[in-house]
């Protein structure tokens, strides 16, 4: 069955590129067949080519056109009777095996589209490759125009991609921006271990309640560590427990929580979502979160404050931040350490945050608002910022890639994750290329 499918994708791709076979078209039946325009392809329910331009015997026509490897599939797939395809002006297959008849009575000319044996080989070795990426051999072949235009295509899909998740969470924050913002910048303090359950813990923030309490730090620090289940005792360790119990701090912030969770009616998340396991002390969800806290307490998480930065530099002094005292010389509740920390955020770290929130919000809000100046600024940022360093960048720096910035480095990761870990091969455009390469 799948190799079925891929062969008819395949079909679809000759088509839509007009990979045609030399020499004239011709229907079934004899009539001289030209395809002026194979239409738009389309993606969901429907014929497969929309508003199609092809002149046969002839006579102009415009409307739909269905493409089967077989014409019996027509009836397979019930066709014949959904007046959805009476539309249809032309039927491409590969094998003409009967007459095809639209659900209004009237029959199909009919037009036989082989694919061309390199493209069928070209296509097979993309799919059964075990090198990755699978189109190393024509990358260093590549025009630097052909090259700077997927980049630039990869990289403006991502921020739309992103920007998708994010006008979900403003969605789910009641047409928030604000707080769509604040679960995009907590999620990424999660650096992808602890993630998802930062943008759990996020959504779980009544940030117009905690608002009302903003300029008291130690109370902001309770309801977020609160919120996160991380007052809990069952949450602390227990080779930790009896110290944190004894800690004056650690009992204050509960108090404090209990006091603003009656008042507010907050239910905290389940502790048991934050991972541990491998994770550097200074990305412990205790550290993160006290961070968020400061931001949060010196207004510097605000959305007004984000689109206010046109540089790199305003955006690194606006997301610095560090930990409240008690975390200075503490990981986890109870575990106290010997030596003295601000636990600031790296400028490699701030760079990550910049680059997977700022950017991606400052983007969203553009479309959003219709701002083109946030959507410009938004890739000014990217070119000012240092590719990341990664086995995805690296992979495509072997076979030849010159990689210049972050942009770059966002175009290369929306590749991988969309086209080559799919094996989509036939909506990228270095997997034409390499189609295209050995055709006559």
């Amino acid at each position: 069955m799948t190799a079925y499918l891929t062969m008819e994708d395949l079909l679809h791709y000759t088509w839509r590129h007009k990979l045609l076979p030399l020499g004239k078209l011709k229907t079934t039946d004899g009539r001289e067949v030209e395809v002026i325009d194979p239409g738009l392809h389309n993606r969901n329910a429907g014929p497969d080519f929309f508003n199609a331009k092809v002149r046969i015997d002839g006579t102009m026509w415009v409307g739909n056109v269905e493409l089967h490897l077989k014409s019996a599939d027509w009836y397979t797939h019930g066709h014949d009777r959904d007046p959805k395809y009476n539309n249809v002006v032309l039927h491409v297959v590969c094998e003409a095996d009967c007459d095809v008849r639209t659900e209004d009575g009237h029959y199909l000319p009919q037009v036989v589209v082989p694919i061309a044996g390199s493209l069928k080989h070209n296509y097979e070795e993309l799919l059964r490759t075990d090198h990755y990426p699978p189109c190393y051999k024509i990358v260093p072949s590549l025009s630097k125009l052909t090259i700077h235009s997927w980049m630039a295509a990869l990289q403006t899909e991502r921020l739309e991609q992103k920007t998708q998740a994010i006008a979900e969470w403003a969605r789910r924050c009641n047409g928030s921006w604000e707080a769509a913002y604040f679960t995009c910048l907590a999620r990424n303090f999660g650096f992808g271990i602890n993630g998802d359950a930062f943008e759990q813990w996020a959504l779980n923030i009544p940030l117009q309640a905690v608002g009302k309490h903003r300029d008291d730090l130690f109370q902001v620090e309770a309801v977020f560590m609160g919120q996160a289940g991380l007052l809990e005792t069952e949450s602390v360790p227990e080779r930790y427990r009896d110290e944190a119990l004894a800690e004056d701090y650690f009992t204050r912030l509960r108090k404090e929580y209990q006091y603003l969770a009656h008042k507010f009616t907050l239910q905290p998340m389940d502790y048991s979502v934050w991972r541990f396991l491998r994770l550097r002390p200074q990305n412990f969800p205790h550290i993160r979160i006290a961070q968020l806290a400061r931001l949060y307490h010196e207004r510097r998480s605000e959305l007004s404050q984000l689109l206010e930065c046109k540089t790199v530099e305003q955006l690194h002094k606006l997301l610095s931040t560090h930990v409240t005292p008690y975390w200075e010389t503490h990981y986890t509740f109870g575990a106290a350490t010997s030596t003295h920390s601000e636990k600031h955020l790296s400028a490699a770290s701030l760079d990550v945050i910049i680059i997977n929130t700022a950017i991606p919000v400052l983007f969203a809000v553009g479309r959003h608002r219709q701002k083109e100046e946030y959507c410009d600024r938004a890739f000014d940022l990217l070119e000012q910022l240092k590719a990341e360093k990664n086995h995805i960048i690296r992979m495509w720096q072997e076979c030849g890639l010159e990689v210049h910035n972050a942009g770059d480095s966002q175009a290369l990761i929306q590749l991988k994750r969309e086209y080559c870990d799919r094996r989509d091969c036939l909506r990228c455009r270095f997997g034409y290329e390499y189609l295209r390469s050995s055709q006559p």
